[in-house]
């Protein structure tokens, strides 16, 4: 099975390297992205906002036979969820990795710019519960870009109702099903009717922070190649 692997804000494609290590000794095929304009400075990202994060996994998607499956990690579900939205005949499965589909509409988060781009803002801006098992030579080690503007303005759009007939993994950090639904409930405008909407959804824990693909590693390609095999 080809298995597009899409990385939050901030990271590339390195970040996914020992995940699809694993994911390629079971004989799936791992294509790890780097979302454009990451890593890009403003005179050269300024323009890129989510449709273009949307549309290059939409050509990640096309460059593959037959049918794929998409892995979403934080911000990059809002990609993956976009992208099977326009390219849900060619979506075998959607796998979320600590994150849920925002709905149609939905803004994304706003962050304050630095020097025209979203800078990475520090491991220590998280809760401890995202980032208690990344050791110090971890967060040395990973790969933490700018993000483009253009991200984090705007809303999210999404056209085709068959999207919610795709099967659906959430591969949450820490929580299990109920404790992921009593978040959801909090922000009912933003996650709650596409969630609900889809017809096919299992919520699995990982038991890891916000990071697995640095923490887990096989514990996330494990969780990955269980619910393709499905």
């Amino acid at each position: 099975m080809d298995i597009v692997l899409v990385p939050g804000l901030w990271l590339d494609a390195s970040c996914w390297d020992a995940v699809a290590s694993s994911l390629t000794a079971a004989g799936h095929q791992a294509h790890a992205m780097t979302l454009p304009g990451v890593g890009v400075p403003a005179p050269q990202s300024s323009g890129i906002g989510m449709s273009d994060w949307i549309d290059a996994v939409v050509k990640q998607i096309d460059e593959c036979d037959g049918h794929v499956v998409l892995v979403g990690h934080s911000a990059g579900g809002n990609a993956v969820w976009g992208a099977a939205d326009a390219r849900t005949d060619r979506v075998a499965r959607v796998i979320f990795v600590d994150t849920v589909p925002s709905a149609d509409g939905a803004p994304f988060p706003s962050f304050t710019l630095v020097d025209g781009v979203i800078p990475f803002i520090g491991w220590d801006s998280f809760p401890d519960a995202e980032v208690a098992d990344l050791d110090a030579a971890t967060r040395a080690a990973a790969v933490t870009r700018s993000a483009p503007s253009g991200v984090s303005a705007g809303v999210i759009r999404l056209r085709n109702p068959a999207r919610s007939s795709i099967p659906t993994t959430v591969l949450m950090g820490s929580l299990d099903r109920a404790g992921l639904e009593a978040e959801i409930a909090e922000d009912v405008v933003r996650f709650g009717a596409e969630y609900r909407a889809i017809q096919d959804i299992e919520v699995l824990t990982i038991g890891s922070g916000h990071w697995p693909q640095f923490s887990v590693p096989d514990r996330l390609a494990e969780l990955i190649i269980d619910a393709v095999s499905r």
